[in-house]
C-alpha cells in the first residue's frame, strides 16, 4: 500500500512540464517511505520524456476541464478510477506550484480526509485545495454526488469550485492550519509571516491565486527548493 501522490496539469496555463519535474524531485528528496507519483494531463498533450518515476495518465474527464473550478480532480473518489490505477492506501493531490522546504512524511501520517485550511485572504471558504488527502475507498460521495448543476447550488466566492464542494459536502472536515502547527504556509497569504523569509521550520509552501514560484527565483529559500532542482 504505497503512497500516492498526485498532481494535474492541463490547458495552455502558466505551467509547463518543468512544473512536474520540479514537484517530483523535492518529492523525492524531502520523503523517506516508498510513493508513486502520477502526473494527470490530456490525453494528447505534447510531453516530453518524463523522468523515471513519474507515471502519466490522461485526465479521464476533459470535458469539465472547460468550466473553471478543478472539478476534474473529483473523479479521483471514484473507487473504479482508483482500482484501474491500482491505488489501495492513502492517496494526496498536490498542486504543481508548491515548494517543498522540509521533510513530509509526517504530514501524511493521518487517515481521515484532510484538506488544507485557513490560507485563504478573501474567498470565505476555510479550505484551500493546494493540498488535499484521504485513503482509498472513502469519501466516495465527494465523486458520486457531483454534478455542474449541483454546485452551482453551493456557497462560492467567484465561482464554484472543488474546495468549495469540499466545504459544502466536509463542513468539518479535519485540517492541516497554515503555520507553526503543519509546517505548510501559505506564500504571502494568512499565516505568512511579513516579508518574504521562509518560516524556520516550513516544509511546504503552496501558491494559492495568481502568484508562482518562478516569479520568485530572486529568494533563496524558492532557488535552493525548486529553481534549482
Amino acid at each position: 500500500m504505497a503512497l500516492a501522490i498526485c498532481t494535474w496539469l492541463w490547458g495552455s496555463s502558466k505551467y509547463t512540464p518543468i512544473y512536474v519535474e520540479r514537484l517530483h524531485r523535492g518529492l523525492r528528496k524531502h520523503i523517506r517511505q516508498p510513493f508513486r507519483f502520477l502526473l494527470m494531463a490530456e490525453r494528447d498533450r505534447d510531453m516530453p520524456i518524463l523522468s523515471e518515476g513519474i507515471e502519466r495518465h490522461a485526465i479521464k474527464d476533459p470535458g469539465l476541464l472547460l468550466t473553471p473550478g478543478c472539478f476534474a480532480r473529483l473523479r479521483m473518489f471514484d473507487t473504479g478510477w482508483q482500482k484501474n490505477r491500482g491505488l489501495d492506501g492513502t492517496i494526496v493531490c498536490l498542486d504543481l506550484d508548491i515548494v517543498i522546504t522540509g521533510q513530509l512524511d509526517q504530514l501524511f501520517e493521518a487517515k481521515e480526509f484532510r484538506v488544507l485550511g485557513g490560507a485563504n485572504s478573501v474567498n470565505p471558504c476555510p479550505y484551500n485545495n493546494s493540498i488535499f488527502m484521504f485513503q482509498a475507498g472513502t469519501n466516495e460521495d465527494l465523486w458520486a454526488d457531483f454534478s455542474l448543476e449541483t454546485v452551482q447550488k453551493i456557497k462560492y466566492y467567484k465561482f464554484p469550485d472543488d474546495q468549495g464542494w469540499f466545504w459544502h459536502k466536509r463542513p468539518y472536515a479535519g485540517t492541516w492550519r497554515v503555520g507553526s502547527q503543519s509546517g505548510i504556509y501559505a506564500f504571502r497569504k494568512p499565516g505568512w509571516p511579513i516579508g518574504d523569509r521562509l518560516p524556520s521550520n516550513a516544509r511546504l509552501v503552496v501558491f494559492p491565486g495568481h502568484r508562482d514560484p518562478a516569479q520568485f527565483t530572486h529568494l533563496d529559500w524558492v532557488k535552493n527548493n525548486w529553481s534549482s532542482l
